[in-house]
């Protein structure tokens, strides 16, 4: 009986429509997509995913996840910020990534900018959360997702002018919608 309440739970859940029937997907949106994240190893692995994704679809950047964890020294700052020029070759040559130049050198020079910012706000998050109104996360009850918001396009400047690549106001707002700065959960959706 318990199995069979379980699975009519599962079956009456409302999603994202995004989400659509991938189970990667899925299971992103229902654990991961909009959950508040305060921790930089997080944050860090995530503006690389992000950074990645710019032109391509989300999916394809999911896929090719533990392909990037392994690349990418489990997403340890320190050590992608010590990349050199052989790691940047390793890096063309590994199939589990995308194999893009500019987006390989820009992981390497954002990881180089990120420990910056750790020394001069105490961690990356607590500068993320200094644009935020009341240094807090936004719940957005209206059911409309945009692609970018005022706060998405203050960082994403400011990111710039530090020198970070490929963090524009689009991928800004992705990156506040993946750690959950914004949750951006339809209304009706059971993991809002």
């Amino acid at each position: 009986m318990q199995t069979a309440n379980s699975e009519l739970q599962t079956q009456n859940l409302k999603r994202c429509t995004w989400a659509g029937k991938d189970q990667l997907y899925i299971d992103y949106h229902d654990k991961e997509w909009g959950k508040e994240v305060h921790d930089d190893h997080i944050l860090f692995e995530f503006l690389v995913l992000e950074s990645a994704q710019a032109g391509l679809s989300w999916i394809t950047i999911l896929r090719r996840r533990e392909g990037y964890r392994k690349a990418f020294a489990d997403f340890d700052v320190e050590k992608v910020a010590n990349f050199d020029v052989d790691d940047v070759q390793r890096l063309l040559n590994d199939a589990g990534i995308i194999r893009n130049r500019l987006k390989v050198l820009a992981a390497i020079n954002n990881a180089k900018l990120f420990i910056e910012v750790q020394k001069e706000f105490g961690s990356f998050d607590k500068y993320l959360y200094s644009f935020m109104p009341d240094g807090k996360p936004i719940v957005n009850y209206s059911g409309n997702i945009p692609a970018s918001t005022p706060i998405s396009d203050a960082i994403s400047k400011d990111m710039k002018k530090r020198g970070f690549k490929f963090f524009g106001t689009t991928i800004c707002y992705a990156h506040m919608q993946a750690t959950g700065m914004v949750n951006d959960h339809l209304p009706d959706c059971s993991f809002k």
